[in-house]
């Protein structure tokens, strides 16, 4: 079941799909919602996508089985796209449909939520309407509303909400057929950004620091929320060169830190980035990907600034790239990142993108007993004395104490090369050790990379090859793929840097074809791959318009080799 809210921004269609979806996970249905926008405040077109299932569906893919057309540029763009027994739940006093049938459910949405007590309320109107469609009652809703909003705008939303469900009922009721129910017990119903700032918090972040950039803020908002009842710093920094830098002074003195951005903010922030390798100072940057070059598509999605975060910064230095496959993953692994930032004490970039960060679902809670805690600093047991932050040891990693934590010893840090005291030095001999020192490090974060994770056979006709938030599109595929009868795989990576090879390697050499797929125009991970191993990939599909991968244009772009 798919429903599409359509309208110009500033009508709602964020609100809609956040109470439809909240209401139907609570029901105890799948839900994806997934959202498509320009790069303005007002104006323009917007549509929502929420795709409801028994099993929680991994893309918003599919003919349009109700359109919620808040404005007649919604129609005239989405109607055509409407399955045989759709509905389209329109205004009549916005606009009226050319041809008129049986498949339209027309409802005074603005006039509605005027009687109900205000204008803008028409979007709740419309969450009743879609509602009665759906045969659903308004006890959830009404629920919903009561927990987001007052005594008195909760009651004039719940007016409207059981008006629109009245006029639509008198029309359409139950004309729409949801699929069957799972019982699941209690779901989230997360978007990726929320689910990163969930994961910071309970990683122990406490700090961040960020310039708001499309599509990073939303990590940087949910935090926000979560200042005084976590007793978390949000600083919004006046560029993104301060806001790395507000990081590592935050992190250099003992608060777990973090910053987010995207493509345009992490190239301000590369001297920065340097700087974290030099003085080796934990730090977690989120990379939120959106086309480039410059300010390309702020509000759409793309996989291109890999290379950008595998070679950003001056000078060499160990780092870890890890990144967001599906929610139910990235919570886990951006806690790991911020253990790995700890105990090397490097910069560990997490990649995610508008797709992903744009993206709820409906998931299980997340099990907060699998999360890790560990600060890696030196003890009162272990310190030896007089205390030198880059003291020279066999695995390159050096002793980490915080300014203040013992008396008498001093912490010192610098951009200049250093002797293990953290002196500026200018020797060859010192520059060699140090140098060879930090770079130790990348073996062991090399040792602590997950091997990707592989769904389907070991052998077969088709090995699809992923990273990062194509993962949902890609399992689908896999599954529509292995209805027609080929044997195929879906390999994906989530740690991207250093790049564990063991299973690849193992794969590539039984499957007849390996396609690799990738929301860019080059081909980074595949460039990636073979630079690393030597292995070739027999085919790329690449999609770089700004738009995410539907399993159904994947499934079309196999076959045309098949």
């Amino acid at each position: 079941m798919n429903i599409l809210i359509g309208g110009a921004a500033g009508q709602g269609m964020e609100t809609i799909a956040q109470l439809l979806g909240k209401a139907l996970v609570r029901t105890g249905y799948g839900v994806l919602s997934a959202k498509d926008y320009m790069s303005r405040v007002r104006g323009g077109h917007n549509f929502t996508r929420l795709r409801i299932g028994r099993k929680t569906p991994w893309t918003a893919d599919g003919p349009i089985n109700l359109l919620v057309a808040l404005n007649e540029e919604a129609y005239q763009i989405h109607s055509a796209d409407l399955a045989d027994n759709g509905r389209i739940i329109f205004d009549p006093e916005e606009f009226t449909p050319e041809n008129k049938n049986d498949n339209q459910v027309a409802v005074q949405l603005e006039k509605l939520a005027k009687d109900a007590g205000n204008k803008i309320m028409a979007n709740t109107v419309a969450v009743g309407a879609t509602l009665a469609l759906l045969g659903l009652q308004t006890t959830e809703t009404e629920e919903l509303l009561t927990e987001t909003f007052g005594k008195e705008l909760a009651g004039k939303n719940i007016l409207a909400l059981k008006a629109g469900h009245q006029e639509a009922g008198k029309q359409c009721e139950t004309c729409l057929t949801l699929p069957d129910k799972q019982e699941r017990g209690k779901q989230l119903f997360l978007d990726g950004n929320s689910t990163l700032g969930m994961a910071a918090l309970a990683s122990g972040c406490r700090f961040l620091s960020a310039y708001p950039m499309t599509p990073s803020t939303g990590i940087m908002t949910y935090l926000a929320g979560k200042q005084d009842s976590h007793d978390v710093v949000v600083e919004q920094a006046e560029d993104e060169i301060a806001a790395i830098n507000m990081a590592l002074g935050a992190s250099f003195t003992g608060a777990r830190a973090m910053t987010c951005t995207s493509g345009g903010g992490f190239a301000l922030m590369v001297e920065g980035l340097s700087l974290a390798g030099m003085t080796e100072t934990p730090l977690v940057i989120a990379l939120a990907m959106r086309p480039g070059p410059a300010t390309g598509l702020p509000t759409r999605t793309e996989q291109g600034d890999l290379e950008f975060a595998l070679h950003g910064g001056h000078g060499e230095f160990p780092r870890a790239i890890l990144s967001a496959t599906h929610a139910e993953d990235a919570f886990y692994r951006l806690n790991k990142a911020f253990d790995l930032a700890e105990k090397y004490q490097t910069p560990v970039i997490f990649l995610s993108d508008q797709d992903f960060g744009d993206t709820a679902r409906s998931i299980p809670p997340f099990d907060f007993s699998k999360l890790c805690y560990r600060r890696h600093l030196v003890s009162e047991d272990n310190l030896k004395k007089p205390y030198q932050r880059y003291r020279i040891t066999e695995n390159g990693i050096s002793p980490r104490a915080l300014p203040g934590q013992f008396a008498g010893e001093t912490v010192l840090a610098d951009s200049d090369e250093h002797d293990e005291n953290g002196n500026i030095i200018e020797d060859a001999e010192t520059r060699t050790r140090m140098v060879r020192k930090r770079m130790k490090k990348t073996a062991l974060l090399a040792a602590e990379m997950d091997e990707p994770k592989i769904t389907g056979e070991k052998s077969g006709d088709i090995l699809l090859i992923g990273w990062g938030s194509t993962y949902g599109a890609l399992q689908e595929a896999r599954q529509l793929l292995s209805k027609t009868g080929q044997q195929v795989t879906h390999l994906h990576f989530a740690d991207l840097w250093p790049l564990r090879c063991a299973q690849i390697k193992s794969l590539f050499p039984r499957f007849k074809q390996r396609i690799c797929v990738e929301n860019n125009a080059t081909g980074q991970f595949a460039a990636l791959l073979r630079r690393e191993t030597g292995l070739k990939v027999d085919r790329e599909i690449l999609k770089f318009n700004g738009r995410p991968f539907m399993a159904s244009e994947i499934v079309r772009e196999v076959q045309k080799d098949v």
